[in-house]
C-alpha cells in the first residue's frame, strides 16, 4: 500500500502540510467565540474560490458534490450572527487554474484531508465554547466520512503517471495557497 499514489502525495505533501499546521495556531484563533467566527470566514472565502475550480476541473458532479463543505461554513457563520450579505462580502482568494482531474485530486486532498482532522479541532471548539457552538464544518461527514475518503483515495491511486504529477503539484500548492490565506487572515 505504501507504493500508491496516495502515499507518495501525503509524502509530496508533507513540508506544505507542516508548515501550514504550524502557522495557523487554531488553538489561539478558536479561543474566542470572534476568532473563531473569523477563522470560519476566512475558511469560507477560500473554500468559495476552490470548490467551483474543483468542480470544473472534475467535471463530475455525483464524486464532488458529497465533498463540499461550503454550506456547512455558510450554516455556522449565520448562527454566529452572519446574514447573506455579510456572507457574500467576505474575502476570498483568486480561484486557482486546476487543469484537469489530477489536479482537481491534488486540491482536493487538502480539503478532504481537513474534513478528517477538522474533527479534533471541532471538539476543542465545543470544549472551549458549550453545545451550542456551530460545528457543521468541523463535524465532518458522520457515517459517510469513512466511504467518502475511501473513494477519494481510490479515485486518486487509479490516475495515470502524468495526472499523478498534477496531483502532486496542485496539492503542494493549495497546502501553500491556504496557508497564505489563512495566515493573511489573522487577527
Amino acid at each position: 500500500m505504501t507504493d500508491s499514489l496516495h502515499a507518495h502525495l501525503r509524502e509530496a505533501t508533507a513540508e506544505a502540510h507542516a508548515a501550514l499546521e504550524r502557522d495557523l495556531d487554531w488553538e489561539a484563533r478558536v479561543a474566542t467565540l470572534s476568532g473563531y467566527r473569523d477563522l470560519l470566514g476566512r475558511l469560507r472565502g477560500f473554500h468559495a474560490s476552490y470548490e467551483p475550480a474543483i468542480a470544473a476541473a472534475l467535471a463530475e458532479a455525483a464524486f464532488f458534490d458529497p465533498r463540499r463543505r461550503l454550506m456547512a461554513l455558510d450554516a455556522d457563520l449565520r448562527t454566529l450572527s452572519l446574514d447573506g450579505t455579510a456572507l457574500d462580502a467576505l474575502p476570498m482568494p483568486a480561484r486557482p487554474r486546476l487543469d484537469g482531474p489530477g489536479a482537481a485530486l491534488g486540491a482536493l486532498y487538502v480539503l478532504e484531508g481537513s474534513t478528517l482532522g477538522g474533527t479534533v479541532i471541532g471538539r476543542h471548539v465545543a470544549c472551549l465554547h458549550g453545545d451550542t457552538v456551530p460545528l457543521a464544518y468541523y463535524a465532518g461527514r458522520g457515517r459517510a466520512t469513512g466511504p467518502l475518503w475511501r473513494s477519494f483515495r481510490e479515485r486518486l491511486d487509479d490516475l495515470p503517471e502524468t495526472a499523478g504529477q498534477a496531483a502532486f503539484a496542485a496539492g503542494i500548492a493549495t497546502f501553500e495557497a491556504m496557508r497564505h490565506w489563512l495566515v493573511a487572515g489573522r487577527g
